[in-house]
């Protein structure tokens, strides 16, 4: 375990329990709004999210949609909260550079203000590229800051007890994921929240 993943583990393992009332909580809500805006789910389909936290996002989808739900995280008291949340969906304690899932088992994958704490992003995704289906959708709503902004602000990530690693442009998302089997077919930016749509080809 790097001292990203560490850092991330022991502060999330702390704030699970109130998560909701926490700042990044509430931060964290307008990027579930949008992800829960932009999907779309086919009935029964396989979705996954990534860094899920206490499972709100897959609650909130759960409202719209019929789906097998996954999630994993590297907190296990944040999973332990999100199988409260979802008793009917499954969860799993990993890392995003290793993802408990099958070749090609999943239709849609999900990330949600939480890429900018993969200390790996490569293996990322090769792994969203394994487990994605054909066709399958990736949905990555992150933090977006302008240019100046990320250079000012990223030396200082490593430095995070949150175990922020780094935040990015939508380019440099888009141009990992063609890199490993993935097209764009949306990007969208609304204030501080980007949200990258794509798809597995």
């Amino acid at each position: 375990m790097t001292k990203f993943e560490e850092r991330s583990k022991c502060s999330y393992d702390n704030k699970a329990e109130n998560y909701d009332q926490t700042f990044d909580g509430k931060f964290t809500v307008r990027f579930k709004e949008v992800i829960t805006n932009s999907i779309k789910i086919d009935h029964n389909d396989t979705v996954a999210d990534i860094a899920c936290g206490n499972g709100r996002l897959l609650q909130k989808l759960a409202q719209k949609y019929e789906f097998e739900g996954y999630g994993i995280d590297i907190s296990e008291k944040m999973i332990d909260q999100a199988r409260k949340i979802n008793p009917d969906m499954k969860f799993y304690v990993a890392g995003c550079d290793k993802l408990p899932f099958g070749q090609s088992e999943i239709g849609i994958m999900t990330v949600c203000a939480a890429f900018h704490h993969f200390p790996f992003i490569d293996k990322f995704a090769k792994e969203a590229g394994r487990v994605i289906k054909k066709n399958g959708m990736l949905y990555i709503a992150e933090v977006y800051l302008p240019t100046a902004f990320r250079v000012i602000c990223n030396p200082f990530f490593k430095f995070s007890k949150a175990g922020d690693v780094k935040l990015y442009a939508p380019y440099e998302i888009i141009s990992l994921f063609e890199n490993n089997g993935f097209a764009a077919r949306d990007v969208d930016i609304n204030g501080k929240v980007q949200l990258i749509q794509l798809q597995k080809i």
